[in-house]
Order: structure tokens, then sequence, then C-alpha cells
């Protein structure tokens, strides 16, 4: 049966000389793999920069609920970049926020707030101007409510990465941010992705946050695969 569906790419990989297996995340249907033939092929209407990371598609797609790779009909450019793949500050930034939803959503049904809030999520990076270099740090902060373990409110006290959550009692320190970084987690919390210009940080600053954003990250979401690239997000944005 066919279907109309926006989807983000998450992942591509080559299958053969001309084809690709592309993983979407869909508003449709959540997490799917696709085989695109001939992607590679000259006369091949799906050309393969279609499937760079984290475009924007409109697709129309066959579903098939008996078998785990689908096969897309028809594809097109939903929101061509006009600035990310031209800012290595941004395109870095896209490819580390490409690497967290690639290893950190899991589902295989829709959820209609998350995906509205990565696609405009990912219109906002790319007609973002200056200053966005606290977009990354934001973007995780929004995007742990979707998966389930956004953190809880607090007013005073150290942030605790296992109990999600403030705190002014005695707890094992290595589980506790210092007052430097529990104040810069609830400035991210309480900032609008819209705002990600208003917050006042040092490359130190940021590059120190990410580190137990990632954290986070590794305590509620086990099995999640090591990241990477952030390494090269320090670099670039230092």
């Amino acid at each position: 049966m066919l279907h109309k569906t926006r989807g983000i790419v998450l992942h591509s990989v080559a299958y053969s000389e001309t084809s690709l297996v592309v993983k979407l995340y869909t508003e449709a249907f959540g997490l799917q793999s696709y085989m695109v033939k001939g992607a590679k092929g000259k006369r091949s209407s799906f050309r393969p920069v279609f499937f760079q990371p984290l475009n924007l598609l409109d697709t129309v797609v066959y579903k098939n609920e008996k078998s785990a790779l689908q096969s897309l009909k028809e594809v097109r450019l939903a929101h061509p970049f006009r600035s990310i793949p031209f800012d290595i500050r941004k395109s870095s930034i896209a490819l580390f926020l490409n690497e967290i939803l690639y290893k950190s959503i899991r589902e295989e049904e829709p959820n209609a707030p998350m995906f509205d809030f990565l696609w405009n999520a990912i219109i906002l990076l790319d007609e973002t101007v200056e200053p966005f270099l606290s977009f990354h740090l934001v973007f995780l902060m929004k995007l742990t409510r979707f998966l389930g373990f956004y953190p809880h409110e607090g007013k005073g006290g150290l942030f605790n990465l296992k109990e999600g959550r403030y705190q002014t009692e005695e707890s094992p320190i290595e589980e506790l941010l210092n007052p430097s970084l529990s104040s810069s987690w609830l400035a991210l919390m309480n900032c609008p992705l819209e705002e990600v210009g208003s917050l006042e940080m040092t490359s130190t600053q940021r590059n120190a946050i990410l580190v137990q954003l990632l954290a986070y990250y590794r305590h509620h979401l086990p099995g999640m695969r090591e990241i990477r690239s952030h390494e090269v997000l320090h670099t670039v944005l230092s």
C-alpha cells in the first residue's frame, strides 16, 4: 500500500554498486528502513544527495507490514538547506545531532510530537543566525522530553545525573554535577530552542556541559552506543 509521509534521514549505507539502504525517521511510521534501488545510477530519480544526514524529505512509500525493509516510490527535498552545508560549525552540529538521533531513536511507530520537534528544530538550525553555538546543548536537553527522561524541575541544590533531579541531600559525588554545571544545566532546561542565542557560555563551559549531557543519555538509554562526533564538535566550536 502507498502512503505519503515526511521523513528525516538518519543513515544511509551502500547495498550494492547502485543501491542504498536508508534509515528514515518518518511521520507516519516512526523509524523505518528503505531499499533505494538504483540510487547511484545515472538515470535514477533518487539522487544520493537526497539521503544526506538530517535531510528533510517528502516521500511516497510502500508499506509492507510483513517486511522489515520497505521501498520508496517518490522522494523530494522538503526543505533544501540554505546554510548547514556551507557553515562548518552548523554542519558539525548537524552531524553530531544526527549521530545522537541515529543511536537513540528506536521507535518503529509514529510519534507526532517528537517528529514535529525534530523537523522544526532542523529547520531552525538551518535558518538561525549568530549566535547558535549552544544549539546542540539545548536540543539535547529538549529531546530528553520525547525520549522519556526529561529532568525533574528544581530550584536549588546539585543535579543528580542518575536520578534526573536536583537535590540537597548527600549522594555519591560521581553522580552529582558541581554548582557551576548544575546552574548551566538549569539554564539549558529553561531556554527555548528559539532563544539559544541568549545563552552566554564559553567554549570551556559548552564542552563541560556536553560531556555531562552525554553521560546523562548513557544513564537513561541503556545500550546506547558510544558517541564519537562530539570530539570533532569540540574542535570546530572552540
